[in-house]
């Protein structure tokens, strides 16, 4: 099997280059195509779908990640599964359990940072300073429910650690993070949710 996987942007490139091959069983091989951002992503998708259909080999499977940031998370799947559904692809969502399908559409929420937020033993053998006890602060029990922004949040933390004062690289913070994140550990229940569907997809 071979999974193609578009982001919308390189930082999300940069963590699943690191955390897929930690999730995918030996023998699976991918491709990561980033844009370059959210609406990037979504006008160049149709396309992208277009193209695919076109040749898409029966073992080859999509998978479409993209941030919520504060767009309802319903209203945006549907987004894509109605885009997916235009090009005339089957999705996971769409089959309910049943396995004919080549989309999936699977979201972060609300951003790629909150993954990170759902591992801090990874953020903090990165990055020294950060405290250990980060996760049992009431503001980040659940990373998935981080108010203002996980991605400026994330950078609050590192700053408050004395690390990148002038403002944090995005991709070099994600690939640093994700080379020491667990994917069985992960406390984001979105996170989870994208873990769960690769591993029952390449079962």
């Amino acid at each position: 099997m071979h999974i193609e996987f578009l982001v919308e942007e390189p930082s999300a490139a940069a963590a699943l280059n690191n955390l897929l091959p930690k999730i995918l069983k030996a023998g699976i091989s991918f491709n990561i195509r980033s844009y370059q951002g959210k609406e990037d992503l979504k006008n160049k998708l149709p396309d992208r779908l277009a193209g695919y259909r076109q040749w898409i080999p029966s073992d080859w499977r999509l998978v479409v990640l993209m941030d919520r940031d504060d767009d309802d998370c319903k209203v945006l799947k549907d987004e894509l599964e109605r885009i997916a559904d235009s090009k005339g692809f089957v999705t996971k969502s769409s089959t309910h359990g049943a396995k004919d399908f080549q989309v999936v559409n699977r979201l972060a929420i609300e951003e790629l940072e909150a993954w990170f937020f759902g591992d801090v033993d990874a953020i903090c053998a990165v990055y020294p300073g950060v405290p250990d006890t980060l996760g049992q602060k009431a503001k980040f029990r659940d990373p998935d429910a981080i108010k203002g922004g996980t991605w400026e949040a994330l950078q609050r933390v590192l700053q408050n650690a004395g690390h990148y004062r002038a403002g944090m690289p995005k991709i070099e913070t994600a690939r640093r993070i994700s080379e020491q994140m667990d994917p069985a550990r992960n406390r984001s229940k979105s996170f989870q949710v994208f873990r769960n569907v690769l591993i029952e997809l390449t079962r």
